[in-house]
């Protein structure tokens, strides 16, 4: 009887535990001892501590970069063939010809004697970005772009063209189909072009023959590059590190060097990539200045979450000067000597609507926009008038032209 009831005690105390696990995976809790790096860990608070303000909440991964795992820039010079006749003139482009003959020469073709002005070949630059960690065999993107007077590149194949580093040695070999995106139709009185018919790119078009040496798994320390330079990022981003390797490996492992770059310090139980694994979906608040970028040739204004104005008052008025010419045609007199001329005759209208005064103050994002909105002005006039606050000293910002 006394086990019976025991049993029956161990069976509740049992039902109630596991319902009150159930409740808190529910409510978002993660269970000890199963999960590591970010998915166990919840990060920094929500709410800053040194601004007190709400910032962006991002991972690791996605404000920060590995110094060890960057990517490596290649080139290479090649040959596109079969184009109809949107190729280089090889008068014009006298390079293409020899490298064709040189080509033709390496398959044991002699072009002595011979000469062709067939315009179906193209000389182009390969470029391509070997991305960290990749084997020998594996394939990456190339891109093609057109060195002499070609016209454009679609319908060709690049010949087998081989990819170099700085340092000389080759490390993929390109070969395959040009897909141009851009295209151009030509007529007696007409051209028509839109893209770039001239660059093009070849998918997954080059085999690497060659590993970049890599230092990684060997790597104690560990070096974070943020995309963005800041001081509070960098900060926020060691105290995170900090605060999840304390309680997984009992230690300080984080050090912010200066406004981009944090050092890591590996611990000697883990593997280096089962370490940053852990660390890179850390999520952190990133902080960013207060700026303000403007293309004064698209017209595009962009406008940091940070930025502020101070109370001030606007007055916008654009003057519109039209200058037309519309030359006239002048006819003789009926039975007489004249010629016929052309008179010139230039109309200049000028228009310079009412300005008002507007009050513009932005102590947040929704509300500079909205007076922005409220004065009705085109982007040209916009870049204007912020070029004008921050010359008053009114814009707590960085304006940045492009």
């Amino acid at each position: 009887m006394i086990r019976a009831l025991a049993l029956a005690f161990c069976l509740a105390v049992g039902l109630v535990s596991v319902s009150s696990a159930d409740e808190a995976l529910a409510n978002g809790a993660q269970p000890a001892g199963e999960l590591r790096g970010g998915a166990a860990y919840g990060g920094v608070h929500r709410h800053d501590r040194l601004s007190g303000m709400s910032l962006p909440v991002s991972r690791i991964k996605d404000v920060a970069t590995l110094q060890s795992a960057r990517d490596n820039q290649l080139v290479g010079y090649g040959l596109v063939i079969g184009l109809q006749g949107t190729g280089d003139g090889l008068r014009n482009s006298p390079f293409t010809e020899q490298s064709m003959r040189a080509m033709l020469e390496n398959l044991g073709i002699s072009t002595r004697g011979g000469t062709s002005r067939s315009r179906n070949v193209a000389a182009v630059i390969v470029t391509a970005n070997l991305p960290p960690f990749v084997q020998s065999g594996a394939r990456i993107d190339v891109n093609v772009s057109s060195m002499g007077d070609a016209a454009s590149l679609a319908g060709g194949t690049l010949v087998m063209t081989p990819l170099r580093a700085p340092d000389g040695e080759i490390y993929a070999v390109a070969q395959g189909s040009v897909i141009v995106s851009g295209f151009s139709a030509q007529g007696q009185a007409e051209t028509v072009t839109q893209g770039v018919p001239t660059s093009g790119r070849v998918p997954n078009g080059a085999i690497v023959e060659r590993q970049v040496p890599e230092s990684f798994t060997h790597d104690n320390t560990l070096t974070l590059q943020l995309r963005n330079p800041d001081f509070s990022t960098a900060v926020r981003v060691t105290d995170a590190i900090n605060e999840y390797a304390m309680s997984r490996f009992g230690q300080r492992v984080a050090m912010e060097q200066d406004a981009r770059t944090v050092t890591i310090q590996r611990p000697v139980d883990i593997s280096s990539a089962r370490f940053f694994a852990e660390l890179e979906n850390i999520v952190v608040e990133s902080d960013a200045p207060a700026r303000v970028v403007v293309d004064e040739r698209t017209g595009t204004i962009v406008i940091g979450q940070q930025v502020r104005i101070s109370r001030v008052a606007i007055t916008h008025g654009a003057l519109t000067v039209r200058i037309t010419e519309m030359p006239r045609v002048v006819q003789p007199e009926p039975f007489s000597r004249g010629e016929t001329a052309v008179e010139p005759f230039t109309a200049i209208d000028v228009n310079q609507p009412d300005a008002h005064i507007a009050l513009l103050d932005g102590p947040d994002l929704e509300t500079l926009v909205s007076g922005l909105n409220r004065l009705g002005v085109k982007p040209d006039g916009i870049i204007a008038i912020l070029q004008g606050i921050k010359s008053a000293g009114a814009l707590q910002a960085e304006l940045v032209l492009q």
